[in-house]
């Protein structure tokens, strides 16, 4: 029997289903609840198991399978999901409800499902009998929802990520993620001149100035080259708040602006384009501080390693992504060839009634179950 053969879409669902139901919402954060079920499947598949936890509560588990001298594959996937509201739901969030071949809950797409193909894929190794030729490391992480900081980086930072090549199995519809879009968050805050309502006149309305920064902001040119898998980025003026009674003309209104970047695209680079068109725009009083910056990031389409995924998965087409995932952290500070594949569609991420296909599920862990079985390291030219 060969290894994709031996996948279980049953007993991958139920993983799947598992983790749904551990709650680790991030906000707040609390990844713990998920820790027991992949110690066990870690454990039951002969992996060397360490717990990371750089802050309380927010433990990233690490397994090793194979403990050979030969290269070694990382697959590097985020436990925390995003918060729900669960009036929305037509299914209990935390259900892991099958319906009509779909899993549903928070995480099924984004991207406990991922995480569980990719965990069927060497438990499948396993039933057939395959000693996979590499060693393959998981990094089940803490935090990526909010930057990585207690995740990812921090693996980074305390130099505990080394692999020859990476998959993240953030949902990619089945396809191989190869360049994604970096963010930078930015709060802008306009500043006025209070004044009695009846003669705005007299006043300087700082929110009225502030309609003028969203309006040049919001679905801006920021004049960026086409990238051809993530075309132009954009910005998204997220939130606003300001004044303080409507009979007072405003002093000071707040907003804040998603602006998205390319690869190669730095923190001040990006910076300087809002603050260029905010000045572009009119005289304004205004401070403009960074809240949360991610770079974008990128693998060569004709790296090796991204055929060798295309190969293990029928053939997928590569493609973009228009947000980012912490596949930045190894592509960017590590130099590790990443790809992001996985089951899902980044659609119905974060939504209500989020969910992933079964058959994608069952269809990622047989592409899992295929690489596995034949990595031997990055082919050079």
């Amino acid at each position: 029997m060969n290894a994709a053969a031996a996948v279980r879409a049953a007993r991958v669902t139920e993983l799947a289903a598992d983790l749904i139901r551990c709650d680790t919402q991030n906000p707040p954060g609390g990844e713990r609840p998920a820790a027991e079920p992949l110690c066990r499947v870690l454990a039951e598949l002969g992996a060397e198991v360490e717990i990371f936890e750089p802050e309380p509560g927010r433990p990233s588990i690490l397994g090793r399978i194979g403990s050979g001298d030969g290269p070694t594959l990382l697959v590097n996937g985020h436990v925390d999901v995003v918060p729900v509201s669960e009036e929305d739901w037509s299914a209990p969030p935390f259900g892991g409800l099958v319906r009509d071949g779909l899993l549903y809950g928070r995480g099924a797409c984004d991207m406990k499902g991922g995480i569980a193909a990719a965990l069927e894929g060497m438990r499948a190794c396993r039933d057939a009998g395959i000693v996979p030729p590499a060693n393959v490391v998981f990094h089940l992480v803490a935090d990526e929802e909010t930057g990585g900081r207690a995740g990812t980086e921090a693996l980074v930072a305390a130099g505990l990520v080394h692999a020859d090549a990476a998959v993240v199995p953030e949902p990619s519809e089945l396809r191989v993620g190869v360049a994604e879009r970096g963010s930078l968050m930015v709060e802008i805050v306009v500043r006025g001149r209070a004044g009695h309502g009846s003669d705005p006149a007299a006043g300087h309305s700082a929110v009225a100035d502030a309609a003028r920064i969203v309006s040049a902001l919001h679905l801006a040119d920021f004049g960026d080259r086409a990238h051809p898998l993530l075309g132009t980025p954009t910005a998204n003026a997220g939130t606003i708040a300001g004044g303080t009674a409507v009979n007072i003309v405003a002093a000071e209104c707040r907003l804040r602006i998603d602006r998205r970047v390319l690869p190669g695209q730095t923190r001040n680079e990006a910076l300087a384009t809002v603050t260029g068109l905010i000045d572009a725009a009119g005289e304004f009083d205004y401070d403009a501080d960074v809240l949360a910056f991610a770079e974008g990031s990128e693998l060569d389409p004709e790296h090796p390693f991204v055929a060798e995924v295309r190969r293990a998965a029928d053939d997928a087409p590569v493609r973009g992504l228009k947000l980012g995932t912490d596949a930045r952290f190894l592509r960017n500070r590590l130099g590790i060839p990443t790809v992001v594949y996985g089951p899902g569609s980044m659609t119905v991420a974060h939504t209500a009634d989020e969910y992933v296909p079964v058959a994608e599920l069952t269809a990622a862990a047989r592409a899992f179950a295929r690489l596995y079985a034949g990595f031997r390291g990055v082919a050079t030219a």
